[in-house]
């Protein structure tokens, strides 16, 4: 692709063009932030649903006719238990899984009201729309449109409350987990790629403040992927 196309450089590039699977996507999602550079995937890995087909024929005609879309990141601040701080951003979804063979125990508050004083579950994961035909998916929770102002919230494997699906929070929820019987039941919380462990409490809030853009080729746009995904077989 260089050899047919060049390559300006991160500093001058106007798209950059990311080669691989969703994962390479996401990595370049963040290593791009804060969003001047809209980003042009195309598949060249094993799962490829924020990606274009590969083709090395007609690039400069395929960024051309591009369709837009604009997503915002999940800004995830978690607390340790010896008491440390990590903050990350999160495009997909932000994850809380139990480390060991003890389930987790989990208090969930949305807006400062306790929703489930405790979850007993795998884990529990807020997706954004853009990911939420990723592990969200897996976990049963909602397809949202990508225009959506709204988050999922997916119980992972819960046990009590049993029946409890999941909700629908609006994108401006500021949602707290609080880890209950930490020293016993370690749980560890992913945004993205990066896995904070032993944590005490999560908040999640979706952060407006960061747009990052991906480009999808003329008809095959985010938003019709996200519809076609829920019509699948």
């Amino acid at each position: 692709m260089r050899e047919l196309y060049g390559d300006a450089g991160a500093e001058q590039a106007e798209i950059v063009v990311a080669l691989g699977g969703d994962g390479f996507m996401l990595q370049s999602l963040h290593t791009f932030l804060p969003g001047k550079h809209p980003i042009y995937g195309m598949n060249f890995g094993s799962i490829g649903f924020l990606m274009n087909e590969f083709q090395e024929e007609n690039l400069h005609q395929r960024l051309d006719a591009a369709e837009a879309a604009r997503v915002h990141p999940l800004r995830m601040q978690a607390a340790t238990r010896n008491g440390s701080i990590r903050e990350s951003l999160a495009f997909n979804e932000v994850s809380l899984l139990r480390e060991t063979r003890q389930a987790a125990k989990i208090r969930i508050v949305v807006d400062g009201k306790v929703r489930i004083p405790e979850l007993i579950c795998d884990g529990v994961l807020i997706s954004t729309p853009a990911g939420s035909t990723a592990y969200n998916l897996s976990a049963h929770g909602p397809i949202l449109p990508i225009d959506a102002d709204l988050l999922a919230l997916t119980p992972i494997s819960a046990f009590r409350p049993r029946r409890w699906r999941g909700a629908l929070l609006s994108h401006r929820a500021r949602t707290r987990f609080e880890i209950l019987e930490a020293d016993k039941r370690p749980v560890s919380a992913v945004a993205d790629d990066l896995e904070v462990r032993d944590i005490r409490s999560v908040d999640v809030a979706e952060d407006r403040s960061v747009t990052m853009t991906m480009l999808f080729d003329q008809g095959h746009g985010l938003d019709e992927r996200i519809l076609a995904e829920q019509f699948v077989d």
